[in-house]
């Protein structure tokens, strides 16, 4: 159960071990390819995740379909190589134009939640790379539920075995000259770890990646549950009830939620009623706002339409320990500082009331046969990266970002991010192209462009703009794009102008 006491003091993790890694292993982050064989395994402790049992959704699998044609393709989608397969237990797939321009983008998917079945996700911009004559390559990963690390070590591993598998398949190619890495949500937690000097020094498995483009992504780890568990106490709080164990959460939601809210799907009132806050409520999204990310566009349409905020707050009765991903509690709210909008008596009393969670020592710490159970994010890394991530998130918000910025900049690597907002109402709602330009801009910097412009993430006023996220917002839909986003931006849209580059004012 994760320690609870009023505004304690955080306790350390130790680093011990990180010291002789990192002097053991060069700064592997650049451009370039494989490695040694990984070291034989060193005997660990043993979670629950260990023990549970992972299996691909259709094993047998050694191809899978080919991309329908649309209008604008100059390469046919059907004169592909496609590979399906299973490697170290997780399925994956490959996909190689037949005018390979010797690049390898590996794509990393999001959270798929606790089943036990694997599966595989196509890129997102899976048509344009292909047009472009880039490679892709995609692991299910071998086990699901939040385990970045089975990311990481799977999805390097899958690039390592790319010539392999092309081999296997009787079409030999050369070694890629670059790889590339992106992903969505927990893969964007995947891409800014796989780039990291504490990866390059403890992986199992290492590849050099030339530059990557997290979407969306956990760019801050495990500080995402630290602010899914202070949403949770200031609510507690607000709602009378403070003290309460915040892992018995389950006794006390509808209480809560009620006290907070008129409607609330699948909790009070309709299950097809919007959120609908009280006034307490309002004070409360206020609180959830500040830690999020504080003022910005789309925010309200976050909540209101964008279908994140309810997977937020059904996080709240965690144990810490990431449902056995970790074997104790590494949840810390102790450096959150909670505000009530135009409410400064309110705030004080918020925070003297609200329960602090404080971690287990060693938690999330350094391990002796690879990888830590949840890989950090800590800014260092030498290479171009693109991370873009939407306004109205809630699920990962854009915090998030805000997060990253400041950890690169403290280890002195701020020249090698560029962050863009974009205005969108929930998690990961981009537009096909606002993807395929971040990732042609990060690939022509990384090929000796200039570094592209980004946006400023943590000047307040500058977040707060009315105009926030025009600049990177295409809101025009092509052929890629899925009915949800499409229904997203059309709401967000209906105020305003629309069109390429089109940005209305979004109250």
């Amino acid at each position: 159960m994760p320690s609870t006491a009023h505004r304690a003091s955080a306790v350390p993790s130790s680093l011990r071990l990180l010291t002789a890694a990192l002097a053991a292993s060069a700064l592997l982050v650049a451009c370039g390819g494989g490695s040694d064989d990984p070291p034989a395994p060193v005997a660990e402790d043993t979670r629950p995740q260990d023990t549970r049992t992972f299996t691909p959704a259709d094993a047998t699998a050694t191809t899978f379909a080919a991309m329908a044609a649309a209008p604008g393709d100059t390469v046919a989608m059907s004169s592909t190589s496609r590979w399906a397969g299973v490697l170290n237990g997780a399925a994956y797939r490959v996909e190689v134009p037949a005018n390979w321009n010797g690049r390898l983008v590996m794509y990393a998917h999001g959270f798929r939640g606790t089943i036990p079945n694997l599966t595989v996700s196509d890129p997102t911009i899976r048509r344009w790379l292909i047009q472009q004559g880039y490679a892709w390559a995609a692991s299910s990963y071998s086990r699901n539920y939040y385990d970045v690390r089975a990311g990481v070590e799977d999805t390097n591993a899958l690039a390592l075995a790319f010539n392999d598998i092309a081999t296997r398949n009787s079409r030999p190619l050369a070694a890629p000259t670059r790889t590339y890495i992106m992903g969505h949500s927990m893969g964007g937690h995947i891409a800014g770890a796989a780039i990291e000097a504490e990866a390059a020094a403890t992986a199992r498995n290492k590849v050099n990646y030339a530059g990557a483009v997290p979407l969306c992504g956990v760019m801050g780890d495990t500080e995402l549950f630290n602010q899914f568990a202070a949403m949770q106490v200031s609510a507690q709080a607000l709602a009378g009830v403070p003290a309460y164990p915040t892992n018995r959460f389950a006794d006390i939601r509808t209480l809560v939620t009620s006290n907070l809210f008129s409607s609330f799907p699948g909790i009070v009132g309709a299950a097809n009623a919007p959120i609908t806050p009280t006034a307490n409520g309002l004070r409360y999204l206020s609180v959830v706002k500040n830690i999020t990310g504080g003022e910005r566009p789309l925010f309200n349409q976050g909540i209101a339409y964008g279908g994140s905020f309810p997977s937020a707050y059904g996080t709240f009765g965690s144990d810490g320990t990431l449902d056995g991903v970790l074997l104790a509690n590494v949840l810390d709210t102790t450096g959150i500082t909670y505000r009530i909008d135009n409410d400064a008596a309110g705030s004080t009393a918020l925070n003297a009331s609200a329960l602090d969670i404080t971690p287990a020592a060693d938690a999330n710490r350094l391990r002796r046969d690879g990888l830590r159970w949840v890989p950090k994010v800590n800014g260092e890394f030498r290479i171009p990266v693109v991370s873009l991530h939407t306004l109205g998130d809630l699920f990962v918000p854009f915090s998030m970002q805000q997060v990253y910025r400041q950890r690169v900049e403290a280890k002195g690597n701020g020249q090698w991010l560029v962050q863009r907002a974009i205005r969108g109402a929930s998690h990961c709602d981009f537009t096909v192209a606002e993807q395929v330009e971040a990732f042609r801009d990060m690939v022509a910097w990384e090929q000796g462009g200039a570094r592209p412009a980004g946006d400023d993430v943590l000047t307040a006023a500058t977040v707060a703009a009315p105009t926030y996220g025009c600049t990177w917002t295409r809101n025009t839909l092509g052929p890629d794009d899925t009915p949800t986003v499409s229904f997203l931006r059309g709401l967000i849209t209906s105020t305003g102008p629309t069109g390429a580059g089109a940005c209305p004012v979004t109250p």
